[in-house]
């Protein structure tokens, strides 16, 4: 019987990495966990109760509250995914708006958050076989994962994909705010003090720039086969 490892997969916004890790465990059998919906939930969270705007943030307010936020994932067996739910909804159409990507960088930053957070992932892999994606997963989350995979792209590349993404949900939006969001949340996933966005000393990095999703994809199939199967 062949073993069960852990995949954990990080980088930059819009390189792609939840289409990878949905990818990478249906081919293999694996759970996937999104990790970013569930700092986009809290994010929701946070502005429908008037902790964070553009122009202000209660942080005090937002984690005298954390204990009022449950965070669940409920597969579709439609869409062959698990979409997250937050105290009971599901949001996952609502989570994907650029006014919450403008913001959750930044919800992401409080310690409070992570630490709550991070707790929840860690359970979320007790056994195995589960796929992973977000800022610090390799090197908080799983440090001892098997498979370590950091994404990258030329941020104009990533505009133009979540652009083109937002665009086809219906929502009004411009290329130059979607720019400008990736380029912000740059800089704040590599320089907040707390479990900064960083390549892990033994994760493989790849730069998806030029090439497709299914060379992607064939790609790191070779690299998680061959230590399920070593």
């Amino acid at each position: 019987m062949d073993k069960k490892i852990t995949i954990a997969i990080d980088g930059f916004s819009s390189t792609g990495k939840s289409t990878l890790a949905k990818q990478l465990a249906r081919q293999l059998g694996y759970v996937y966990v999104d990790t970013g919906a569930m700092y986009r939930a809290v994010t929701l969270y946070a502005m429908r109760n008037g902790f964070i705007t553009e122009g202000a943030f209660d942080r005090e307010g937002l984690i005298e509250s954390l204990d009022n936020i449950t965070l669940r994932f409920v597969y579709n067996p439609e869409l062959e995914l698990a979409e997250m739910f937050l105290n009971g909804e599901n949001v996952e159409k609502q989570i994907r708006t650029l006014e919450v990507s403008k913001l959750v960088s930044y919800v992401a930053e409080v310690h409070e958050v992570r630490v709550k957070l991070v707790e929840q992932q860690k359970h979320m892999g007790d056994h195995k076989g589960v796929v992973m994606d977000g800022r610090d997963i390799g090197t908080v989350v799983f440090p001892d994962a098997e498979l370590k995979i950091f994404m990258n792209s030329a941020p104009e590349v990533r505009a133009q994909r979540r652009f083109k993404e937002l665009t086809g949900l219906g929502q009004v939006v411009t290329y130059d705010d979607v720019y400008k969001n990736v380029v912000e949340r740059d800089h704040v996933d590599t320089h907040r003090k707390d479990s900064p966005l960083v390549k892990a000393d033994d994760a493989i990095e790849m730069d998806n720039s030029n090439i497709s999703k299914q060379e992607q994809l064939d790609k790191v199939l070779v690299l998680a086969k061959a230590l399920i199967d070593g």
